[in-house]
């Protein structure tokens, strides 16, 4: 696996193929994206390597992150509104930028990516807790 952007895109998005809800979401945003603007990069493959991007496995599983064109690092609420803007959703997008609606969805996510070992029936170890889950290797 390499950590260079392999195809003229947007942002590459790297997500926890693990989770069903997080997959139901990216294979909705395959669909949509025709033109190519989004590359795809399943932390939870076992050929995935974070160091060679400088992160650790357990900093990409504490949230969504996003890599722009210009090597730029996103995360979190930001990820999600570059990948809706990447397939042709910017209007739409630019309202979750309103003040409100923006911190309501940031701390909606903030709690969702917390709890989403929980919520998808993935706790290990008598654990919930992303940052303590083990990397299948």
């Amino acid at each position: 696996m390499t950590n260079a952007l392999t195809v003229p895109c947007e942002i590459e998005v790297f997500f926890d193929g693990g989770c069903p809800l997080c997959l139901r979401e990216v294979n909705l945003l395959r669909r949509m994206d025709r033109k190519g603007k989004i590359q795809f990069t399943d932390i939870d493959n076992p050929d995935f390597r974070p160091e060679e991007l400088g992160k650790t496995y357990d900093d990409l599983m504490a949230e969504i992150q996003g890599r722009l064109s210009d090597g730029t690092w996103v995360t979190g609420v930001e990820v999600f509104r570059r990948l809706y803007t990447a397939v042709g959703f910017g209007p739409l997008v630019a309202i979750t930028r309103l003040p409100i609606l923006s911190q309501t969805m940031n701390l909606g996510y903030r709690i969702f990516a917390r709890n989403r070992l929980r919520l998808t029936g993935r706790c290990r170890a008598n654990t919930c807790d992303v940052r303590s889950s083990k990397r299948k290797v």
